[in-house]
């Protein structure tokens, strides 16, 4: 009589690996999914609160213009606005005129009409 020893087979280990492997194939492109929508919902608050701020200072300075530097600083509306994506945001804002952000994550584009 043969006596087994203990372990698992080549055969059980390649199942579990081909399992796994399904597994992650199904995980990894939802992650992706979710990622690219979390980043385009941070630009687009971003992007709104940039053109809050540019409203606040069209009221208060009785102008319908304004570059991005009199909006973002210590001192100003918005104290900093952190980017998520490498995204690229516009140097002035026109009061009425739709925000583009461009070059999220080197691709997209996400755009908010005030």
């Amino acid at each position: 009589m043969k006596k087994s020893s203990p372990g698992f087979t080549l055969v059980e280990i390649m199942i579990v690996v081909v399992i796994i492997g399904l597994l992650a194939a199904m995980a990894i492109p939802a992650f992706q999914k979710v990622r690219q929508s979390s980043q385009d919902k941070a630009v687009l608050n971003n992007a709104r609160q940039l053109s809050a701020a540019a409203d606040q200072y069209f009221l208060e300075n009785g102008v319908s213009s304004v570059a991005s530097a009199d909006l973002v600083g210590a001192t100003n509306y918005v104290k900093a606005v952190n980017t998520v994506a490498s995204e690229t945001y516009p140097a002035g804002y026109t009061q009425g005129v739709t925000i583009t952000i461009s070059g999220i994550a080197g691709v997209r584009t996400v755009t908010y009409a005030p």
